[in-house]
């Protein structure tokens, strides 16, 4: 090497050490500009270190036998045993995969649309007062647990006392018992989250739906767009991003069914279509102690749920939308 290309190479190095040190320096004291701002994040900082990323510590009971006794670093280490007992030995866990994967594949078909449409309809809504007392009476069942929710619908669709069945009655239908007849608890489960979750569910929506410039309303009007065509090329269009990251993040909970609610509303008679992953986490671990096969369904869970976040979001991102990153 030529004196004059060592000496080349010497410039770059301490050209880029310096501008690191100066990309330091910059940092520390915007950090010491800024510190009572990062003051003010530290709690939510250590909430999530504590409640979030602390929990991460009990993965490795996925990968042990625990005993209590013995605690979680003294439990012996016994491999993929739970996972192989759930895939290959379980009698149960591919029918409890099935019902999982119908029941949220429901919840998005229908449930997932639910607030979309709700949204346009209250958009085009041009007497104020009415409005306001149509979103306040479909945002109050979500702030009603489903333990109270539950008491409501065992009343209401009882077979026997219920006002659902005592008008079917008179419309000269038998008494359907929705709860405990496998034919119907699907369907009740989502027409009951619609009804829960719907009227919260538009907010989001609505907040993007004021986003929307006005003047291109007002242009559309000019080329003799009705409100169906100013709906369908202006406001779905505008709110696309919106729904596609919403529906990114609820494709990653496609093994979350509802656990509340199914826990609440569901009985042995309906165990062969109701019973779920968290159901049976909650019998299997709770009730019988076998923590080591519930971590490891737990954790099973969330892999497959970042993986299809993932899959979701390469998918939006080739059409067009953007992603969550």
């Amino acid at each position: 090497m030529n004196p004059a290309s060592a000496a080349g190479i010497s410039k770059q190095r301490q050209d880029l050490g310096s501008s690191k040190a100066s990309r330091w320096a910059l940092t520390r004291r915007q950090y010491k500009k800024n510190k009572y701002l990062f003051l003010l994040l530290a709690p939510v900082i250590i909430w999530y270190a504590i409640f979030a990323y602390g929990p991460m510590y009990g993965i490795q009971l996925a990968f042990k036998d625990y005993f209590i006794r013995d605690g979680i670093w003294g439990s012996p280490w016994v491999g993929f045993k739970h996972f192989e007992y759930l895939f290959t030995g379980s009698p149960d866990f591919w029918k409890i995969m099935k019902n999982t994967i119908v029941i949220s594949f429901y919840h998005i078909i229908f449930g997932f649309p639910a607030p979309i449409l709700l949204a346009l309809l209250f958009n085009e809504l041009r007497f104020s007062l009415f409005k306001r007392v149509a979103q306040t009476i479909s945002y109050l069942p979500h702030f009603l647990s489903w333990i109270v929710i539950g008491g409501i619908l065992i009343t209401m669709l009882s077979p026997n006392s219920g006002v659902v069945n005592y008008i079917l009655g008179y419309m000269g239908i038998e008494p359907i018992y929705f709860l405990g007849s496998e034919s119907y608890f699907r369907f009740t489960l989502v027409v009951s989250g619609i009804w829960k979750e719907v009227g919260w569910g538009t907010i989001i929506y609505l907040a993007a739906l004021t986003s929307i410039d006005s003047q291109m309303y007002e242009a559309a009007v000019l080329d003799g767009a009705n409100r169906w065509k100013q709906t369908l090329y202006i406001t779905i269009p505008s709110i696309l991003p919106v729904i596609a990251i919403l529906l990114i993040l609820r494709v990653g909970g496609v093994l979350d069914a509802g656990f509340d609610q199914i826990l609440t509303l569901y009985s042995p008679a309906v165990y062969g279509v109701a019973d779920t992953l968290d159901t049976y986490v909650y019998r299997i671990g709770l009730q019988n102690f076998q923590f080591s096969l519930t971590t490891a369904v737990g954790l099973f869970k969330n892999v497959v749920g970042l993986m299809l976040v993932l899959f979701a979001n390469f998918v939006t991102k080739k059409m067009g939308q953007e992603g969550l990153y």
